[in-house]
């Protein structure tokens, strides 16, 4: 009988979620060489090829892909295993904080993998607009927050940089209607620069709705009576990226930025960092 090897399956999962073998490495603490070696083992074990390598961007090949659901759950099994039969028991609240526009789609699986490993562990997790995220941070009033800003300040880490991108209604018309309506939140970030951007494209347009209230501008795009800006990917699923052609103006990019590690309070934050790290740089 055949044994899987925990480790040679950490790497895989590693690898697959991460785009490669460099930043697998890195995230596991390995060298390219130790990486790659686990990888080759796995697949001589299973006598299959579970990487598709005839390009330069690393692929799953159709084994691949379902080897990865079982050495996920695996991965996972082992690390539930030795939290909850070993000594080390941590227990308490973290309070996470993210911008309501990018917990979708990385933090519910974070969550998921982070009870797994801290079972005794309660996240709280708080969304609000990053400017509040920012002032509570600063009070002490969460551990670890995300961010959405153009450059990092002290003491953060930029997790990933992705555009800026005009949404609307799937099927919509509203982009195309001038004066453009503006679907923004009171504190939005985003909105300045949009509004800078159609100034100086020479586009009319009027702020028809303006609310502190995220469910109320996905009502109001969704139903096609304006539109909106939000981060490339972040889109819940009744909204949908606006392919205008070049009728509208190209928008700036965005840092995701996080902070909370430098304060460096023990292995339960690190460990949600990394998770939060590997999860926004996968996308």
């Amino acid at each position: 009988m055949r044994n899987l090897d925990i480790t040679t399956l950490r790497s895989f999962v590693a690898v697959a979620d991460l785009g490669g073998v460099t930043r697998a490495a890195g995230h596991l603490h390995l060298t390219q060489s130790a990486v790659s070696m686990q990888l080759k083992r796995l697949e001589e074990v299973l006598g299959l090829n579970l990487l598709d390598r005839s390009s330069r961007n690393i692929s799953l090949t159709a084994a691949g892909q379902q080897m990865l659901g079982y050495a996920r759950r695996m991965v996972e099994m082992n690390d539930e295993v030795m939290c909850r039969l070993t000594d080390q028991v941590y227990e308490g609240e973290i309070v996470l904080g993210v911008p309501h526009d990018i917990v979708l789609p990385a933090v519910p699986s974070v969550l998921q993998r982070f009870n797994v490993m801290f079972p005794r562990m309660k996240v709280q997790l708080v969304t609000t607009p990053t400017r509040d995220l920012k002032t509570r941070y600063m009070r002490g009033e969460c551990d670890i927050i995300l961010t959405t800003e153009t450059e990092v300040e002290s003491g953060g880490e930029t997790l990933t940089s992705l555009p800026l991108k005009w949404v609307g209604a799937p099927g919509g018309a509203a982009w195309r209607q001038r004066p453009l309506r503006l679907v923004f939140g009171r504190h939005c970030i985003f909105r300045k620069g949009a509004i800078a951007a159609l100034d100086a494209a020479g586009i009319n347009w009027e702020l028809s709705v303006e609310t502190e209230s995220d469910r109320t501008i996905e009502a109001t795009v969704s139903a096609d009576l304006g539109i909106n800006t939000m981060i490339e990917g972040m889109q819940p699923r009744h909204l949908e990226q606006i392919d205008h052609g070049g009728a509208l103006p190209e928008l700036t990019r965005q840092n995701i930025n996080m902070y909370g590690l430098d304060r460096a309070r023990g292995e339960v934050l690190t460990q949600l960092g990394g998770l939060l790290r590997q999860a926004y740089q996968g996308l």
